[in-house]
């Protein structure tokens, strides 16, 4: 996967803003930055959004920038000089999706039917845009469509919102989403950029999901395993099922047939997305042993009250 791409995938909510003036770009950039969304689509529907991505990628380096509604030749070559990563258009016009590419610019043509999205991957395209997505079936549609095109990577937008985004993520097709929920035109108008994060980072927890999943009791062999899973399961009724390396006592509590992790044992966290989860938590300063990564799981670095911590894709 591109590294652009794997970006945009990583990060996974992508807004989309029309700035009214080269003031507001800064400090909105800043705002989405706190709030864990370092990246935006730029909409060259107003005149000031070229002079605002050069200021962005000046000032707010960390932002991963792209440009929205390309709809020429010459607006593809401005956004990309002004500092845009990837282009994004409402349409699929084969003539400036080619340009692009002929540039080593990253684009992703807006398409609404298989046949678009054929032609633009058969094009060089790595990744395509949506639109507009709920109007256009939405997620039911695109897994139509994916049965079919497995190879099809999508970043979706129009109508998609808080209460939906993570119907759109749940489908591993769908490599990110664009919205407009975070960062309103008014609220960016009126200057509310503590407000501006504060849904920021609400969009992250959802996206996210984070959930105990289970906790693992570090016992000093198989016997130990053994009976303090059974203790449980009379106590509470849970379901007995042994593995290979520990026992369950239903789905909350893993009895280890041996020490591993963590002083006491580990704590398991559900997450919608393990390769989100490491991105956003590592721009938090969150370290990650490496070593234990596994396609759906993967430790910390550290103990928490002397538990290991594990993140575990739902």
């Amino acid at each position: 996967m591109n590294e652009i791409i794997k970006r945009v995938s990583d990060i996974g909510i992508i807004p989309v803003i029309a700035f009214n003036s080269v003031e507001e770009a800064v400090p909105l950039c800043k705002a989405l930055v706190a709030g864990g969304l370092p990246a935006a689509e730029v909409t060259f529907r107003t005149a000031c959004a070229e002079e605002c991505i050069k200021i962005i990628d000046k000032e707010v380096p960390e932002m991963l920038l792209g440009a929205g509604t390309v709809l020429t030749i010459d607006q593809a070559d401005r956004a990309m000089a002004a500092g845009a990563k990837f282009i994004v258009a409402p349409g699929y016009d084969p003539k400036v999706t080619q340009y692009v590419i002929d540039k080593g610019g990253i684009m992703m043509p807006g398409t609404a039917t298989a046949g678009e999205m054929q032609q633009a991957m058969n094009q060089g395209c790595e990744a395509v845009k949506f639109f507009p997505a709920e109007a256009n079936g939405g997620v039911a549609m695109l897994k139509n469509i994916g049965a079919a095109i497995k190879s099809a990577r999508w970043m979706c937008t129009g109508g998609v919102n808080a209460k939906n985004v993570n119907d759109y993520l749940a489908y591993d097709q769908i490599i990110a989403v664009g919205g407009t929920w975070m960062c309103k035109g008014d609220m960016i108008k009126a200057g509310k950029w503590d407000e501006i994060t504060a849904l920021c980072k609400e969009a992250v927890r959802t996206m996210l999901g984070f959930s105990l999943a289970h906790v693992g009791l570090n016992c000093e062999n198989e016997a130990e395993a053994e009976k303090a899973a059974k203790t449980l399961c009379a106590l509470f009724g849970f379901e007995y099922k042994s593995g290979n390396s520990s026992i369950f006592a239903g789905g909350a509590v893993e009895c280890m047939k041996a020490p591993y992790l963590g002083k006491n044992g580990h704590i398991a966290i559900g997450t919608n997305s393990l390769d989100r989860a490491i991105y956003h938590l590592g721009r938090q300063g969150v370290e990650f042993d490496e070593t234990t990564r596994k396609p759906k799981a993967i430790y910390l670095k550290g103990e928490v009250g002397g538990f290991a911590i594990h993140l575990v894709q739902r």
